[in-house]
């Protein structure tokens, strides 16, 4: 289980988060929305121990993420671009997290294989550097390193934006595949209604920091939230 107490982040007088209390039992699929400046990825990088609240603690299974690094030996995410080493290939790149996850080389490219249809032969075996990767490409290999060494808890942050028709919809389908079983955590964050929706079993909607909604996911609620949008 997530926790999350009293977390607040000021910048100078300025609160760009201020979340009193937020649950997120062992194997849900917990999605965040919410408009521009709403605190969405100061949210997941204060759970990712990237940045430390003003206020507040997190506990990750009963880690404090600000105390101790523990967790994150079953904890991976991808917020963005900057999360990639640049100078590797996407195959070195690979290597590289499975060496840190315990994977020798039959592990990662057995691992890889089963992605084939999401990399739309783009990304393996093409000898490009990831910085010269298009921005969805770059997501694509983000998101596949992060679920690399069986992760109990996988943080993504934006991860359908960028990405073209065909593989929001393959995404969506690993992503269902990776909570079935009710044994792995996924945080996803949003601005695609829509996607959310049909990946989450809870959503939360962030205003100014604020949590506005705790909405279970149900057939009525991508009309709520589209309502509470138009606002």
């Amino acid at each position: 289980m997530i926790t999350i107490n009293n977390i607040s982040k000021k910048y100078g007088k300025t609160v760009v988060l201020n979340v009193d209390s937020i649950e997120i039992p062992v194997g849900q699929s917990f999605g965040l929305v919410g408009n521009n400046g709403a605190g969405k990825t100061t949210l997941f990088n204060v759970l990712l121990d990237l940045v430390r609240p003003t206020t507040g603690e997190i506990s990750n299974n009963n880690i404090s993420v600000h105390k101790s690094e523990d967790w994150k030996k079953f904890t991976s995410s991808f917020i963005d671009e900057s999360f990639l080493i640049s100078y590797l290939t996407p195959d070195e790149y690979f290597e590289f997290i499975g060496d840190l996850r315990g994977m020798n080389k039959a592990d990662v490219s057995n691992f890889l294989a089963q992605f084939d249809d999401f990399f739309n032969g783009e990304i393996v075996g093409k000898k490009k550097y990831l910085r010269d990767l298009s921005k969805g490409n770059q997501k694509k290999a983000g998101i596949v390193a992060a679920l690399m060494g069986e992760p109990k808890v996988v943080i993504l942050d934006e991860p359908f934006a960028n990405l073209d028709p065909t593989t929001q919809i393959r995404l969506k389908q690993i992503i269902k595949k990776l909570t079935e079983n009710k044994e792995v955590t996924v945080l996803v964050s949003s601005h695609d209604l829509t996607h959310v929706t049909e990946v989450c079993e809870r959503i939360v909607v962030l205003d100014k920091g604020n949590v506005v909604k705790d909405i279970e996911t149900s057939e009525e609620t991508l009309e709520e939230l589209e309502s509470y949008f138009a606002l």
